[in-house]
């Protein structure tokens, strides 16, 4: 589980600036990145961790670029009612802005595009011991003025 903000592109656009990001912006959601910490150890790389069936849920609402203040909105993760990450836009590694640019600089983004902003600190696997998810655990993603993600861990099949 990893709680984070999510961008959704409405105006699409390559190489651009910081300055003129944010005009690119239509709005944002709820994204639990979850990753299969057994399968991102065993092949020591991302990829694979992050892109099973079923990761990365997003939603369930999407709100426009006015209705939420980057610089001040609450980003919190439960696990069975514990709290585990509880965070806030401002304390973000990188701003919207500068996400945009520097993905931009690559990839054209597209209107429909969402971009996860990265993860604040409390992830199962920053514990110690590591508090990983096991089948059963329910993992609520809040963030201010969007609303909240609940989705319940289902062991993989093999």
């Amino acid at each position: 589980y990893e709680a984070e903000l999510a961008v959704i592109i409405g105006r699409g656009g390559r190489n651009i600036q910081p300055a003129d990001a944010m005009a690119h912006v239509w709005g944002y959601t709820i994204v639990n990145d979850v990753t299969a910490r057994d399968l991102q150890g065993r092949y020591s790389q991302w990829l694979i961790g992050k892109s099973q069936d079923t990761f990365c849920p997003m939603g369930p609402f999407a709100v426009t670029a006015d209705d939420i203040d980057l610089g001040d909105t609450a980003v919190r993760c439960f696990v069975n009612g514990e709290l585990r990450q509880d965070a806030n836009t401002r304390d973000l590694i990188f701003d919207v802005p500068t996400i945009i640019a520097t993905l931009s600089a690559g990839i054209t983004l597209m209107p429909g595009d969402v971009i996860a902003t990265g993860t604040p600190a409390g992830v199962g696997i920053g514990f110690s011991p590591p508090k990983y998810l096991r089948g059963g655990d329910l993992v609520r993603v809040e963030i201010g003025g969007i609303g909240a993600l609940e989705n319940r861990l289902v062991e993989r099949r093999p």
